[in-house]
């Protein structure tokens, strides 16, 4: 194992989360839209973020074989949750922007991204995700 993480929350989506280290903690809260007081984070940002950040690394990790400069690569990702008769679901958007850069280049890269991002490859087959060049 290359790297391990953890963290701990208690008191669920309107609690505190803390890692390990004590370096970041978080006050939780469920969103407004979904009948909270929204005042705190929700685990889909922080998954948002995470991914955005990871999959920001894979660009670079192969910008150079697309062609690309993959520093001026700027990553967003959009987390959805919607919830049915019995359970939540998450969907995901990647939109990626490389001012300058060939749309088709840019296009390959994101697809290679998408498939050796550690984030990428957990939601796989379990996350509706769609991929966008800007």
């Amino acid at each position: 194992m290359a790297y391990t993480t953890t963290a701990t929350t208690k008191g669920g989506r309107d609690g505190r989360a803390v890692l390990e280290n004590g370096g970041l903690g978080l006050a939780m809260a469920l969103p407004k839209e979904m009948g909270g007081s929204g005042e705190g984070h929700n685990p889909e940002q922080l998954f948002a973020l995470g991914w955005s950040s990871c999959f920001g690394q894979a660009i670079l990790a192969l910008a150079k074989k697309h062609g690309v400069d993959g520093q001026a690569a700027k990553v967003t990702v959009a987390i959805g949750i919607d919830k049915d008769d019995i359970s939540f679901a998450l969907t995901a958007e990647i939109k990626v922007q490389i001012p300058g850069a060939d749309r088709d280049k840019v296009q390959a890269l994101v697809e290679d991204a998408h498939r050796i991002c550690p984030y990428s490859r957990a939601t796989r087959n379990n996350v509706p995700v769609k991929l966008t060049v800007l």
